[in-house]
């Protein structure tokens, strides 16, 4: 049985990552990308679907573990009854072969331990043949296109190369000793010699490059610890040959526990485009910034029609969705899914999520190709056809499409952020035409998405749900923070709050589906997930922009409160289990926790704040 989802840590080389548990167990390895079919597959199902255990014989109390300061080198200490020890799990980045270096250092006494490594290839469906290559190395394990090579420095006892592959060794006080574990294409028959480094070659290089990096991050508020943990996540989930940054590197960890809401996140969504971008350059990471702009717009090249909302990490577009049978599911929950369809899904808010972002990069100094303006033109043309259709929207419910307020509000978006770069460009194009459709949006959602019973803007057209992305219009510059309706939309959002978390929306509604559980499904899914990490966030800037700046804080640090030991957070929380849910750890959480931190450290100093788009001059 897989551990917690808040036990797992993540050890990345920047194009894929290990789920480390606090066993000591790695439960989930895609190699040798993100995308890749998973070599260690049990945090999805059992032991039989792959992992690799280092830890004391016998057992033993894993004290404590944490990441080395700045770096995504992790350090998990033992205690047992004849000393303590520490491994140190980390992935070199990229070289010629990925790999998984696990040094064990004896800290006190003698501790015994055993490494063992179970490969099951193609989601933890395939056990391959394992075996010896020479002295120095362990075992090798092939099936198919892949080959794992298990190597260690120093001198080991074999058990068993059956099933899995075995070793045990002893550690006294002083002493270290390395397994690593390299990928290659199996194809190749020897371990390739000149990508063998001494470990603390490695290791040195692994840590001066996180150290390096993070001393780059702007922010120096009072929250910086958890800001950089939060900024070297989303490095770690960033696939570096293309710039692309999947939102987790796990699937099917369940919004529901034992439900059905089980979904692939080692894509790339558009939805994160904008935040994304905004988290960096604020953070001072204008290379990522710009790498992440050019993903997007080699992704999206192509009709405007054809606009999707998730696509792969080199910008693919066929993402064919899945089910593995074979896999049981984390806590029985199914069905594990590979793939994503939310692929062939309409939704309107990406053409609004593009269009900021462009908009953003050019107000940030990063140069945007000629052809940009063309792009510009072609993505309103197709929208001002097709603004008032219906859709799937932001939450990308597998129910009946609607017009859905947030779609809305982002086609808003969309014609204001074109017509702003006209006027940065001196390209006044189809200004008049983009500034009636702009008007018209806003007088529709202000008219149909308004709720004036509740004082509040609602999910879709004619329904009473409510829906947390109403909290980003002020964010976004549809209306100003100080408007009443702003206002009362916040306050209408606690009834989304389930102790101190906001969840996305109401899941019960008269205007939905009945589900096979008999419970009304806004999505047109049965089970009900927790509360969304993303969410609770945007209250909290929310409060803080409407002067409620004690209750933001305390929001804030709530949410910081549901981190793991290690600072992660995954895509929901289980305010009454008291435990996180869903595909972990998210991209989402952490750029929004990121954006949160600065815009109330800017309300901490000024004593108020506007919105984060507080420099978005007047409507041309």
């Amino acid at each position: 049985m897989s551990n917690p989802i808040e036990d797992y840590a993540l050890v990345g080389d920047l194009e894929t990552a290990a789920m480390v548990g606090r066993d000591g167990s790695i439960d989930w390895l895609c190699f040798p990308r993100f995308d890749s079919p998973a070599c260690f597959a049990a945090l999805l199902g059992t032991a039989d679907n792959g992992f690799w255990r280092v830890a004391p014989v016998g057992g033993g109390l894993c004290s404590h573990r944490a990441y080395r300061r700045d770096t995504l080198v992790l350090d998990t200490y033992w205690k047992t009854e004849t000393g303590t020890a520490r491994v140190t799990d980390f992935m070199p980045p990229r070289g010629q072969h990925p790999c998984v270096v696990r040094t064990v250092e004896g800290l006190s006494g003698t501790v015994a331990l055993r490494s063992e490594l179970k490969p099951r290839f193609h989601q933890g469906r395939v056990r391959p043949w394992v075996r010896v290559t020479d002295p120095s190395t362990v075992a090798v394990a092939v099936a198919g296109p892949d080959a794992v090579w298990l190597s260690a420095d120093g001198p080991v006892r074999t058990l068993d190369r059956t099933d899995s592959t075995v070793v045990a060794f002893d550690v006294p006080a002083g002493r270290r000793l390395t397994l690593m574990l390299m990928w290659t294409p199996s194809h190749l028959t020897a371990l390739p010699a000149p990508v063998c480094v001494p470990p603390e070659t490695a290791l040195k290089a692994t840590t001066d490059f996180w150290r390096d990096w993070a001393g780059q991050c702007r922010y120096q508020g009072p929250w910086r610890e958890a800001v950089v943990r939060s900024l070297i996540t989303l490095k770690a989930l960033t696939y570096a040959p293309t710039g692309g940054i999947v939102a987790a590197p796990t699937t099917s960890l369940p919004e529901c526990v034992g439900g059905e809401r089980n979904w692939d996140y080692r894509y790339c969504w558009l939805r994160d485009s904008t935040l994304t971008l905004s988290c960096l350059l604020r953070s001072g990471y204008r290379d990522e910034a710009t790498a992440w702009l050019d993903w997007l717009l080699r992704a999206i090249a192509g009709e405007p029609a054809d606009l999707q909302t998730v696509y792969g990490i080199e910008g693919h577009r066929h993402l064919p969705e899945t089910e593995a049978p074979w896999l049981p599911g984390y806590e029985g929950a199914r069905p594990v899914r590979f793939g994503n369809a939310a692929v062939g899904q309409f939704q309107l808010d990406v053409y609004g999520e593009v269009l900021d972002t462009l908009y953003w990069s050019l107000r940030a100094g990063i140069p945007l190709q000629p052809h940009m303006w063309s792009l510009v033109n072609a993505l309103m043309s197709y929208l001002s056809a097709h603004w008032r259709d219906p859709d799937e929207g932001l939450w990308e419910v597998r129910g009946p499409r609607r017009q859905f307020v947030h779609s809305k509000v982002m086609s808003w978006v969309a014609a204001d952020r074109a017509l702003r770069m006209g006027t940065l460009l001196g390209r006044n194009g189809s200004c008049a035409e983009w500034r009636a459709m702009r008007d018209a949006v806003h007088r529709e959602v202000c008219r149909e998405g308004w709720d004036a019973r509740q004082q509040s803007f609602v999910q879709y057209y004619g329904s009473s749900a409510l829906d947390a992305s109403a909290l980003l219009m002020p964010k976004l510059g549809f209306l100003p923070a100080g408007d009443a309706r702003v206002r009362g939309t916040v306050r209408a959002m606690r009834a989304l709050d389930q102790e101190g978390f906001v969840r996305r929306y109401a899941q019960a509604d008269g205007g939905a589906t009945r589900g096979p559980d008999g419970v009304h499904s806004v999505d047109g899914m049965h089970g009900s997930e927790g509360a969304f990490v993303a969410c609770s966030f945007w209250y909290a800037e929310a409060l803080a922009a409407t002067g409620h700046l004690r209750e933001a804080r305390e929001t804030f640090e709530r949410v910081l409160g549901i981190r793991n030991d290690v600072g992660l957070l995954s895509e929901q929380w289980d305010p009454l289990g008291r435990r996180q849910l869903g595909n972990a750890p998210q991209a989402f959480s952490h750029i929004a926790l990121v954006d949160t931190a600065f815009a109330l450290q800017r309300a901490g100093v000024s004593r108020h704040l506007t919105a984060v788009r507080s420099t978005i001059p007047e409507s041309p």
